[in-house]
């Protein structure tokens, strides 16, 4: 098996089918000595979810939205 220029090996099917290792599964790698280990994450969501999971527990610390349109539109005139 061979490295690619990209840095990139395919896993042998036997492998991926053992492991239960699908297109778009998530994998991480641990180094031991000189000994690489491939684990397959078990997540239990999606990708996508995770990522917006971890958005929404950043607290945003900037102008609300009104103060935002606030000062998009400029001073508002009040009309009798």
């Amino acid at each position: 098996m061979r490295v690619t220029s990209k840095g990139q090996v395919t896993i042998p099917i036997e492998i991926r089918q053992r492991l239960g290792i699908d297109q778009e599964t998530e994998v991480e790698f641990e180094v031991v000595g000189n000994v690489v280990h491939l684990k397959k994450i078990s997540t239990g969501r999606p990708r996508g979810r995770r990522i917006v999971g971890r958005l929404l527990e950043t607290a945003y610390t900037g102008p609300s939205t009104d103060e935002l349109l606030a000062l998009t539109r400029g001073p508002t005139v009040t009309r009798r």
